[in-house]
């Protein structure tokens, strides 16, 4: 079986982790899980960094001056906990305290001092007590650190040991040039190839006048920078120092997940460090982006910080694991909200994937006892399934998680669309119908099954459940990917559950789902066709007289152009969570703009390629600087988002309906 060996960065225990720490470890575990998914030997391993000088003045605040270890075993418990209740699935978990990493650290301090690589000298410059690392002045910021601009850099000046980091520099060139995916994304290996050409200086690999850290073995008086030490911690976990064979076996690492203010350390320092000390370097590194809390960076020291528990207690764990991977394109900064969360959740979740689950269960066991069984190849959802796995696949194995969580999305899209076409609330009551049926039922159910194993490294805890409740036949760690393809054999026994996601809305949360009758909007997503971008018109009051007729004639019907469009391209618009700008094939020599809204519904890419029916025939509209020609028709049930009229792939763009 072959080896797969990630890592993520290790955190200062100052204080306790936010949520952009927990993206970090999130999206890292979602590699983890989808590696395990895929049949690798995965070791997984996180930890914390415990000889930061901020460590040791936090300890001392606490009470712990004498032993502030002990203050670092308090903290190891209050970070693992939080892993576990975000369902973190690392296989070691290192503190940079531990004996196997002063003995790592010490061993490669000496290889470097035995390469000629390290030597003492003065060092003076500004020095940034949060970062614990030094500034080149032309780095600062209005005289203050960029990435704690609260706080204003110390100049020091001391005796320490440096690391000739610049005998390295021609050969970090020639590594970045052999191994182009060596840093991704492609921003951050451009922002290292410049800083490279630039010329690269010795760095400082000690500290004078403290005893919190780790002797250098050749100068016991001073301790080994916390840098240079953090840094092995990464070849410590799989036996450096203390086992030459867990060594061989899961050196070099596969991949380290760090933050992008931190790749030059993972890019340019490590490297040298190993190379220097006789080791190969990681295979890959992936620098993410940060997490904003509405516009501003989130962090301890500017009070930006949301605590990742209080995250998860709001909608549960998977839904906090789902937002953070799927909706911030992996390496890219994003946004967090209260906000934005809770709408996601309703829009994904509540309405979408939870949905699916208590509609295909609840029909199962109303129409068929939950006992359903194959009947058919599977059609077009079988195709779409197949096209979701092979984008999901190529997706994953390219770090892009949030292109591989949307392709699992496109066959719960596709499922719940299915549903809404075929209505089995209407095939139930005809006994002719009783094949047809059972083939809608199990090719929905089957639907449910191969997004749950797609979606299960984002959402362990509920996938399982998921497929418990659809009646998979094959669960736990035995799954593997070739388990999300379509499978055309085969009985099920479903189980009836609470709902997975109840609606955010409390009223909304109080209706039950039922599957009676396609009138009513948690069966059943498909209502009489409303343009999205009109009101729904109020209710009116009671009245004793007879209201007018409000019926159309033919003759105003025929006025209303509906024509077959395809989706060719379309995105969000900015500054609005409800409007998406949609170019449409309607069979004319120019695409057509049309702003459609029905953001509340769809992913952009979920809508590329989609044959959907619009009015042609309305004037030009401006909305928010741009001239939308046309309206999409849509389905939208009181407190459910919008849902597409669909119309049959084979129909060309153009075609008259009505």
């Amino acid at each position: 079986m072959s080896r797969y060996y990630l890592t993520t960065a290790i955190d200062f225990v100052n204080s306790r982790p936010h949520l952009g720490t927990a993206y970090e470890k999130i999206t890292a575990d979602v590699i983890a899980r989808y590696k395990r998914l895929c049949g690798l030997d995965v070791h997984f391993l996180m930890g914390n960094d415990e000889h930061s000088q901020n460590v040791y003045k936090r300890a001392v605040e606490q009470g712990f001056h004498n032993d502030p270890v002990r203050y670092c075993d308090r903290m190891e418990a209050e970070f693992t906990s939080i892993w576990r209740a975000l369902d973190c699935s690392y296989d070691d978990f290192i503190r940079t305290t531990q004996p196997r990493h002063q003995a790592a650290v010490q061993k490669m301090a000496q290889a470097c001092y035995d390469a000629g690589d390290i030597y003492d000298g003065v060092y003076e410059g500004w020095y940034c007590v949060s970062c614990e690392a030094f500034k080149p002045e032309k780095d600062l910021v209005d005289g203050k650190c960029p990435l704690h601009p609260t706080l204003t850099p110390e100049w020091i000046r001391e005796k320490n040991y440096f690391f000739r980091l610049s005998k390295y520099r021609d050969r970090l060139q020639q590594h970045f040039a052999a191994h182009p995916g060596f840093l991704e994304p492609e921003i951050r290996r451009n922002e290292i190839l410049r800083l490279l050409d630039g010329g690269l200086e010795d760095i400082s690999v000690s500290r004078a006048g403290q005893s919190w850290g780790i002797p250098m073995p050749f100068a016991p008086d001073k301790v080994v920078y916390v840098w240079f030490d953090a840094l092995i911690n990464y070849a410590t976990a799989v036996g450096y120092g203390t086992d030459d064979a867990r060594l061989a076996k899961w050196w070099p690492a596969d991949l380290h997940v760090i933050g992008k203010d931190i790749t030059r350390f993972h890019t340019v320092v490590w490297p040298a460090m190993l190379w220097s000390a006789g080791l190969e370097a990681p295979r890959q590194v992936f620098g993410h982006g940060w997490i904003h809390y509405g516009g501003q960076r989130m962090s301890k020291s500017l009070g930006t910080s949301v605590d990742p528990v209080e995250a998860a207690s709001r909608f549960g764990k998977d839904a906090i694991r789902l937002y953070l991977a799927k909706e911030i394109s992996y390496g890219s900064d994003g946004d967090f909200t209260w906000e934005r969360f809770e709408e996601r959740y309703n829009v994904d979740l509540a309405n979408n994937f939870g949905n699916l689950v208590s509609r295909v269960v609840s029909m199962a066991d109303k129409y068929r006892g939950g006992r359903i069984a194959a009947a058919g190849d599977g059609g077009r959802l079988a195709g779409v399934a197949g096209n979701a796995l092979a984008r999901y696949t190529k997706a994953m194995d390219g770090l892009a998680l949030h292109e591989g969580i949307a392709a699992a999305f496109q066959i719960v899209d596709a499922a719940n669309v299915f549903i809404a076409d075929n209505a089995p609330w209407k095939l139930a009551k005809d006994p002719a119908s009783a094949p047809r049926l059972d083939a809608v039922l199990f090719e929905a159910a089957e639907a449910v099954r191969v997004g749950a194993v797609l979606l299960l490294p984002v959402m362990p805890s509920s996938c399982e459940e998921i497929l418990r409740r659809i009646g998979a036949p094959v669960r736990g760690p035995a799954l593997r990917l070739d388990d999300a393809r379509w499978q055309p054999a085969g009985e099920r026994t479903t189980v009836q559950g609470a709902p997975m996601w109840p609606r955010s809305d409390p009223a909304a949360a109080k209706k039950e789902i039922t599957v009676t009758e396609p009138s009513q909007p948690a069966a059943a997503p498909s209502p009489a066709p409303a343009a999205t971008a009109a009101p729904a018109p109020a209710t009116p009051p009671p009245s004793s007289e007879a209201a007018p007729d409000a019926r159309i004639g033919i003759e105003d019907f025929l006025k209303v152009e509906l024509r077959v469009a395809k989706v060719r391209e379309a995105v969000a618009m900015p500054k609005s969570k409800k409007l998406l700008r949609l170019l449409v094939d309607v069979g004319e020599a120019t695409p057509r703009t049309i702003l459609a809204g029905i953001a509340e519904g769809y992913q952009p890419e979920q809508l590329v390629g989609r044959t959907i029916v619009i009015v042609a025939n309305l004037k030009p509209r401006p909305m928010m600087g741009t001239e939308s020609n046309g309206m999409v028709l849509a389905a939208s049930a009181e407190g459910q988002p919008p849902i597409l009229v669909a119309a049959d792939d084979s129909l060309a763009p153009g075609t008259r309906v009505g």
